[in-house]
């Protein structure tokens, strides 16, 4: 006999493996995130995806539950650009291709590029991690 998984079951695990209180708001959007394949999102997009599925609630929320899960390790921030950034759902070690015309963020695989001579970092520091955007025009065909 096959048991049906509970609604908002993997959302609710995320939540509490990550030690955040699972309030209807953060289910919802934890739900809307995680629940698919991996993806980029940005507050204003999964502001529309909530609106849509009948999730009231504000931009204002949206942002602060992103940054929560970010914080929290569930999402890693890429920032393409100042006051432009997209939530990415893997959380792996990997890079990024963005498309500047369009906005699309594509996963680069962390074995797909390597990183040489690093300068040394500064006293009392080291390097956590090393993020690359590749940024793409659109081949017009003219070249």
């Amino acid at each position: 006999m096959m048991t049906a998984e509970r609604p908002f079951k993997r959302a609710l695990d995320r939540l509490n493996g990550a030690g955040l209180r699972p309030t209807r708001q953060r289910l919802g959007l934890a739900r809307l995130l995680f629940e698919g394949c991996d993806r980029h999102v940005t507050a204003e997009q999964l502001h529309g995806e909530a609106l849509a599925a009948d999730l009231p609630v504000s931009l204002a929320t949206v942002y602060n539950t992103l940054n929560q899960f970010t914080s929290a390790g569930l999402l890693r921030e890429v920032v393409v650009e100042a006051g432009k950034s997209y939530f990415d759902t893997n959380t792996s070690d990997h890079h990024h291709f963005f498309v500047e015309s369009t906005g699309r963020l594509e996963d680069i695989p962390a074995d797909r590029l390597m990183v040489q001579n690093l300068p040394t970092a500064p006293a009392g520091t080291r390097v956590a991690r090393v993020d690359v955007i590749v940024r793409l025009i659109e081949d017009d065909g003219t070249a």
